[in-house]
């Protein structure tokens, strides 16, 4: 029955497969899903029908796990919201296609009539599957959201040697045994089981220590403002008056860390700007109104926006970034989000796709720019600070400033975008930061899920999806550098060249 419709039972199992990342959370669903996709990719008659059956599979998974991005159309006055609908699929048929080429060089480098050659295709799929999530972070500026490898977090251990791509190497493997075990190959799906122990097990052992807490108190901040009135200036005074609410504790032990979500307020922060844009306030007024909400010592970090002008004191770019202000109102540092959102804050190829109609989710005439990439921030007392602002926590690899590691990542977010599934797809990518890094991550969103992830990947404290809050907490100590902190995606690309060649010796062996 599967291989007279192979590509509808691709799809099928596609789709399945993603209901094993958050917030369903069913991995073996997913661990069965992929042992079917092997199965269906192994049987292909041709390496293009192993691709096509690659791709219907991804184009299924993709189409169920970023459901969320037609949500963000809901808040988009000059486009239809059932254009959102569109954007999934039509995202989902460019992404499933890196799938569709790991399944069809996997097919061509080791597929045979020996039994060996089975073992030499999972092999050789675990590899490719790697390279490709690996490219799909960066290829067109990438989008890297739900890599295999977060169904497999409550026990992802092995991504601090092998990374999040290398995670998901370990899950193909294992569905691969799965499938072996079926086929009675039984040596060859226990010495595939046993090698993914190793590497989950080594991972396990790179982190002995007890990272514990710091002497830092922390305070999170989740207003709860509403996507659809962030923009709406009658709103403001009432969102402002949230944030604060959770904000003020004239009862603190000591000087803490006051963290607040992306684009937090709408006003600028910084001086020198034309005085239409700081009307009625001057930027020192603007600080002095965030400040007092803040006990005296204490820090706070927010997001914000920042402008670029011309001579003649016209806007020309837009960044969106992070401020560090002292309770006496002075601007400790900032940092300027890298990895801006394709379709968010800026359009690909807008001078096309504008010409039908399209504009970015973010309104305004003025671009946004990228900033220089990760950084840390030297807080004093307050330890060094690493940030990614929003979706920027998703690309494995690249959160961090390695000459200059900080001892915590703050992750301010506006998940308000993002529906029901986005907000736990987003927080089970920064748990993985956490654990390949060995630093705790911080996330504060406007309706959440804000919360404190250790340096091992657990959640503290979480504030849930649309509610109000904040989380009191102690600052969570990092680990030492993981050997994925000190290599980076060197690490998995490694792994996916052993898997690689053991797929090539078998194949050679077999002749």
């Amino acid at each position: 029955m599967i291989l007279r419709h192979p590509r509808s039972f691709a799809l099928l199992a596609g789709a399945l497969s993603a209901t094993g990342f958050a917030p369903l959370g069913l991995w073996p669903v997913t661990l069965i899903a992929y042992a079917v996709l092997i199965h269906l990719i192994a049987s292909a008659p041709s390496k293009r029908g192993a691709f096509a059956r690659g791709w219907f599979f991804a184009v299924g998974q993709f189409s169920i796990g970023l459901n969320w991005i037609a949500h963000a159309f809901t808040y988009q006055d000059t486009m239809p919201a059932w254009l959102g609908w569109v954007a999934v699929v039509g995202l989902s048929l460019y992404l499933a296609l890196f799938p569709g080429f790991a399944a069809l060089f996997a097919r061509w480098l080791a597929r045979g009539e020996a039994r060996r050659a089975d073992t030499a295709f999972v092999l050789a799929f675990g590899g490719l599957w790697l390279v490709t999530e690996w490219m799909r972070a960066w290829v067109f500026t990438g989008f890297a959201w739900n890599p295999l490898g977060v169904a497999a977090l409550e026990a992802g251990w092995a991504s601090r040697l092998v990374g999040t791509y290398g995670l998901g190497a370990l899950v193909v493997l294992a569905a691969g045994a799965v499938w072996l075990l079926t086929r009675r190959q039984f040596i060859a799906a226990v010495a595939i089981l046993v090698g993914v122990g190793a590497v989950t097990g080594a991972g396990w052992l790179t982190q002995m220590d007890k990272a514990g807490f710091s002497d830092t108190p922390i305070t999170v901040v989740q207003p709860n403002n509403d996507q659809g009135e962030k923009y709406d200036p009658v709103a403001s005074a009432r969102n402002f008056a949230r944030l604060t609410r959770q904000t003020v504790d004239r009862k603190a032990a000591g000087p803490r860390i006051v963290f607040w979500p992306e684009a937090a307020i709408e006003d600028f922060l910084e001086d020198g700007y034309p005085r239409r844009y700081m009307y009625p306030e001057t930027a020192a007024g603007v600080r002095a109104r965030l400040t007092r909400a803040i006990n005296d010592g204490d820090l706070l970090i927010t997001g914000g926006v920042k402008l670029d002008f011309d001579r003649n004191g016209q806007p020309i770019a837009a960044a969106n970034s992070v401020f560090a202000l002292s309770s006496r109102s002075e601007i400790l540092g900032s940092y300027d989000k890298s990895h801006l959102v394709p379709g968010g804050e800026y359009l690909p190829y807008e001078e096309i796709l504008g010409q039908i109609g399209l504009s970015r989710l973010v309104p305004g005439t003025i671009g946004f720019t990228p900033g220089p990439g990760a950084q840390t921030l030297d807080l004093g007392s307050f330890g060094r600070m690493g940030l990614q602002i929003c979706y920027e926590i998703i690309f494995s690899g690249e959160v961090v400033d390695a000459a200059n590691r900080p001892d915590y990542l703050f992750n301010p977010s506006n998940d308000a975008w993002f529906g029901s599934w986005g907000p736990p797809q987003h927080l089970a990518q920064a748990r993985l930061r956490a654990l390949e890094e060995g630093v705790p991550v911080i996330r504060s969103t406007p309706t959440g899920i804000s919360a404190v992830i250790d340096a091992d990947g657990r959640l503290l404290h979480s504030i849930a999806h649309k509610s109000a809050g904040h989380i009191d907490a102690m600052l969570p100590r990092p680990h030492g550098p993981t050997p994925f902190a000190l290599w980076g995606n060197l690490v998995p690309l490694a792994f996916a060249g052993v898997l690689l060649l053991l797929a090539v010796a078998l194949r050679a062996f077999r002749r």
